[in-house]
């Protein structure tokens, strides 16, 4: 019960972040994105395990672990997953408001219009 659970979870969440970085608002866009990597790290720690197991350890004189143990590797990986996208959230949304805040709009066709025109020999010429 709880694999269809989990399985919704990250079904909804990924379909969220779709459909928010399917739009035109920058802040939108990044908070689509964050919500996306919020699915991956969902699918990832499932992917674990999800039933209860015991701690990975080994009993003294023991060769290896008595009964089955939990595999800490996705967890791991979830968690530093998790700071890496929350800075990653924070840093695109700054900048999507900074964005904002400097050219009066946080469209994503916007963008297109404030990049200067390619210039016919090719040069990009020297950056301001």
């Amino acid at each position: 019960m709880i694999e269809w659970a989990m399985a919704a979870s990250v079904a909804v969440v990924a379909a969220a972040g779709l459909y928010l970085a399917s739009s035109r608002d920058l802040v939108s866009i990044a908070v689509g994105l964050a919500l996306l990597g919020s699915a991956v790290n969902l699918f990832v720690f499932a992917a674990g395990r999800l039933g209860q197991a015991a701690p990975p350890l080994i009993a003294p004189g023991a060769a290896a672990p008595l009964a089955a143990v939990a595999n800490p590797l996705p967890q791991a990986l979830v968690l530093t997953a998790i700071v890496i996208g929350f800075a990653f959230a924070c840093f695109s949304i700054a900048l999507a408001l900074a964005l904002a805040a400097h050219d009066g709009r946080a469209d994503a066709d916007a963008l297109e219009q404030a990049e200067p025109p390619p210039r016919p020999d090719g040069d990009p010429g020297e950056l301001p």
